[in-house]
């Protein structure tokens, strides 16, 4: 492993059928006034909402609603989600939903205590929190697997009148307190979202993976995760309520994208920026945008170096079994990303940019609002993201 790094994750994880309990062991350490926060009210439907409304008044608290977090968090919804936390001085924010709505609650959590825009200072200016300043502490009760949310820092917000979309991590002090993980509560999930979250952890993955060039503990772990993700992906598309297979979804989620595997990586991340800028045009759903855009991505990677190819080859043999025998380095790298689409078009994940509303006079907007990042094996131009953007329709 190159480079120097520390590591610590303060988040505490309860995960199984049985974790909801913890709440009770959790809540008495947090003052009286809390912030619940959730999406459109499927929660309701299936019975979460009660539980964990019940654990609160088991609890001796008192509760601030802040319902319909959207998809996409929008900048105006975090704008009023601080305004009410900080009239009504909320103690603890408790996140009920997926990644959007944890997302949401961390940007509150920092937002709450300053009077001016919080997307102006912690999203477009990237300010951080100084020492002293209020954060209101947050915990998560997770319903749908895919971003990691419940145990790192990152905060994705969208702003449509500016056509962005961006995602600030956070350092430690922002990370949820707790979280409670029990696969049972993703079952309602509707299919296209179960399938848009999977592929979103195993982007997770490749963004950290695809970086680099030592012998790194962290790609043997990344390795781990991407083969147990399409595994059990292919079990739970054909029974979306195989309980194993949706646990091990849930707890690939989390590991891969909890600050772990990143260790001793610079890391990429350029289908990220592109598929938020995507987003930002057409409030696709976030893990569609990446499957649609990753392939062609990935091709313009594959010859960037002997280092980024010597990787796409290992891909290939260690994820996706790919044969060596009798090819090329670049054939064979070539056939570990052609399995890798054979597995998107089975889980039904999106692998075209006019399923998801992208025309071509929007190219040019979606590379100009696109973050061009150094941490993979070739830097993007603007005229290569535009590029990419037509490989991908």
């Amino acid at each position: 492993m190159l480079g120097n790094f520390s590591y610590s994750n303060p988040t505490k994880l309860y995960f199984g059928e049985d974790s909801l309990n913890y709440l009770d062991q959790e809540l008495p350490k947090y003052g009286k006034k809390i912030l619940l926060t959730y999406g459109g009210g499927s929660i309701k439907k299936n019975g979460i909402y009660e539980a964990v409304v019940a654990a609160l008044k088991k609890n001796g608290k008192e509760i601030v609603e802040l319902p319909s977090i959207m998809p996409n968090p929008t900048s105006e919804k975090l704008a009023e989600g601080c305004k009410l936390a900080r009239e009504q001085k909320v103690d603890f924010i408790l996140a009920v939903g997926g990644g959007s709505t944890i997302d949401y609650a961390k940007g509150v959590s920092v937002g709450a205590a300053y009077d001016g825009d919080p997307w102006e200072k912690y999203y477009i200016k990237m300010e951080e929190p100084k020492p002293g300043d209020k954060i209101i502490p947050v915990g998560a009760v997770l319903t749908m697997a895919g971003t990691g949310s419940e145990m790192n820092g990152g905060s994705v917000i969208t702003n449509h009148a500016q056509k962005l979309k961006i995602g600030h991590v956070f350092g430690e002090e922002v990370f949820p307190k707790f979280a409670i993980l029990n696969p049972r509560f993703t079952f309602s999930v509707p299919k296209r979202q179960m399938v848009a979250g999977i592929y979103d952890i195993f982007n997770h993955i490749c963004e950290q993976y695809f970086s680099g060039s030592d012998d790194s503990a962290s790609d043997y772990l990344a390795e781990g995760l991407m083969r147990s993700v399409i595994h059990a992906s292919r079990i739970a598309v054909e029974n979306p309520e195989d309980y194993e297979a949706r646990s091990n979804i849930m707890w690939d989620a989390t590991w891969a994208l909890n600050t772990l595997i990143a260790k001793g990586k610079s890391t990429d991340w350029m289908v990220h920026m592109i598929g938020q800028a995507v987003g930002a045009y057409t409030d696709a759903t976030h893990g569609m945008t990446l499957s649609a855009v990753s392939l062609a991505y990935y091709r313009t990677q594959l010859e960037a170096s002997k280092d980024s190819l010597l990787k796409f080859v290992r891909f290939a043999k260690n994820v996706w079994d790919v044969s060596t025998e009798g090819k090329t380095p670049l054939a064979v790298a070539a056939e570990g990303l052609l399995a890798m689409k054979g597995w998107m078009q089975e889980i039904g994940v999106c692998l075209s940019l006019k399923e998801l509303g992208v025309t071509e006079d929007m190219f040019e907007g979606i590379a100009s609002a696109t973050f061009i990042l150094d941490g993979g094996y070739k830097v993007l131009t603007k005229d290569e993201v535009v590029q990419i953007l037509k490989e991908s329709m």
